[in-house]
């Protein structure tokens, strides 16, 4: 099948789709390899990955899978996307960074701004946090198909605007790397017929884009270990946490003011209490509830199943708050929620010329809400090694994947943290780092929910605006361990208590 150009801005550099493959590569593709990038996948991590890019190298392709929709609709080939997203504040500053002015392109499409704890109150094991009036964190609550649809079209008039020229070749797969054991050199690939979801028959050839960076951000499905096996390589070290979660969620739409509170909810499971969830707004006037529960308390997908669920969670808040909705989606499921980290950091575990970024490197659990800000936080990373060493080099690989790594290190310790006492089997075995790790942060966890100072702290590590020793200064330390744990509040607190009377 010949390919078909599809312009799709103008600027400085023209930007091209091509729908349907590889029968017509573009001229970029045609050329040396000497300053082109592949990037794999074209989903936000992909789009976020090109921003790194621009101004380092001539050209980009991008080698996506799907065929993108028009407008801001979903796809099948982001499973994920029917659920609750956020743009925690770090990886929203991390954005601003790659991308000016998104932020505020988000707000213009519905999306909405929530401080917490002040416009997002969390119930905990000892009760309701009090909204303290930090206006620290602005996280962004928005459904997927508006943050791919305006991360893509601003990816994609910055880099018409830049002297990088960008492919993106739709409906087409990697099926491997060029190379060898110490450089990959290029992707290999092929159309694929129909490009929405399920993998269509192969295109009747296959060809190799030749590259000298080729940066994975395909995503949880990732061939990464296999295609290392390819190239006569170990796989990187895998470490995987699975609490077995599984969550639902179905959109609504408040029918009067009792339906709408002028804050987010968040009610998760802890020890004892296996189930939990979220009830947030997002555009449109609508809101998105999320139920979750670990193995075997996985919340069902039928109407009168989900609403039940609601009734057993760890507080009657959210069950409470049905008779004045409406439903205005089906109720969606999902279950792959494993952390699993690949340790392409470590000396020795990438070749050059390939860089992991996003899913691809390092998956949470979604319920946490920390993928696309880690994805932005890595982009960053890809960007600043870029620059502080002039683009394209000898080692860049490695120093990149060692910032990724940086970048990601907060989040993992969080999600794993979480999860872990979920966990069964080789799973719940942690080290005595961990254990101890863990078991302080719950401490100070449950002391934030009351102490001011305790919970500004938490709040930039769960944010992902400060690194996890953060939590062990000094005075932190002594609050976590001699404060005595208070009770929290028995109802959602109401009032917003300003942080001058909370000091």
């Amino acid at each position: 099948m010949a390919a078909r150009p599809v312009p799709v801005t103008a600027g400085a550099c023209p930007v091209t789709r091509v729908r349907d493959g590889v029968g017509q590569m573009p001229e970029a593709v045609a050329g040396g390899a000497e300053r082109h990038a592949v990037v794999i996948g074209g989903g936000l991590a992909g789009m976020l990955a090109v921003t790194a890019l621009l101004g380092h190298v001539d050209a980009v392709t991008v080698v996506e899978r799907d065929r993108y929709p028009t407008g801001h609709a979903f796809r099948k080939g982001v499973p994920q996307a029917r659920h609750l997203h956020v743009f925690l504040s770090g990886g929203l500053r991390a954005l601003e960074e790659l991308l000016p002015g998104t932020g505020r392109a988000f707000t213009d499409a519905g999306a909405r701004l929530l401080y917490p704890p002040r416009d997002l109150v969390t119930r905990t094991v000892v009760g309701w946090q009090h909204r303290f009036d930090e206006r620290r964190h602005g996280c962004l609550s928005v459904t997927r198909p508006v943050i791919d649809g305006v991360v893509r079209d601003r990816v994609l008039r910055a880099a018409a605007a830049s002297a990088t020229r960008l492919e993106v070749l739709e409906a087409t797969e990697a099926i491997g790397l060029t190379g060898d054991a110490g450089r990959v050199t290029g992707v290999r690939v092929r159309a694929r017929r129909g490009g929405g979801g399920r993998t269509g028959e192969a295109g009747p050839a296959e060809r190799s884009l030749r590259a000298a960076l080729v940066v994975d951000a395909s995503g949880r499905s990732s061939k990464a270990p296999q295609w290392y096996a390819e190239l006569g390589r170990p796989a990187p070290r895998q470490q995987t946490v699975d609490a077995g979660i599984a969550y639902a969620t179905r959109m609504f739409r408040p029918t009067g003011p009792a339906g709408a509170p002028d804050m987010g909810i968040n009610i998760p499971g802890w020890p004892g209490s296996p189930r939990g969830a979220v009830y947030v707004p997002v555009e449109d006037g609508t809101w998105l509830l999320t139920a979750a529960g670990i193995r075997g308390h996985h919340p069902p997908t039928d109407d009168q199943g989900f609403a039940d669920f609601t009734a057993t969670i760890g507080d009657p808040y959210i069950h409470g708050l049905l008779p004045h909705v409406e439903p205005v989606s089906p109720i969606y499921g999902f279950r792959d929620t494993a952390n699993r980290r690949r340790h392409f950091e470590r000396s020795g575990a990438v070749p050059e010329g390939f860089v992991v970024l996003g899913d691809a490197n390092c998956t949470f659990n979604p319920v946490y809400g920390q993928g696309m800000s880690v994805a932005a936080l890595g982009a960053l990373a890809l960007r600043r090694t870029l620059d502080a060493g002039g683009g394209l080099r000898p080692g860049l690989t490695k120093e990149a994947q060692r910032a990724v790594a940086r970048a990601t290190d907060a989040a993992w310790t969080l999600a794993v943290g979480a999860d872990r006492p979920f966990t069964s089997g080789p799973d719940a075995r942690a080290g005595l780092g961990e254990r101890l790790s863990s078991w302080y942060v719950q401490r100070l966890a449950l002391r934030a929910v009351t102490d001011p100072v305790l919970g500004a702290a938490f709040r930039d590590v769960l944010c992902l605006t400060a690194p996890s020793f953060r939590l062990v200064a000094p005075r932190l330390v002594l609050r976590t361990m001699l404060l005595p744990r208070r009770p929290g509040l028995s109802a959602p607190p109401t009032a917003v208590v300003p942080l001058r009377r909370a000091a």
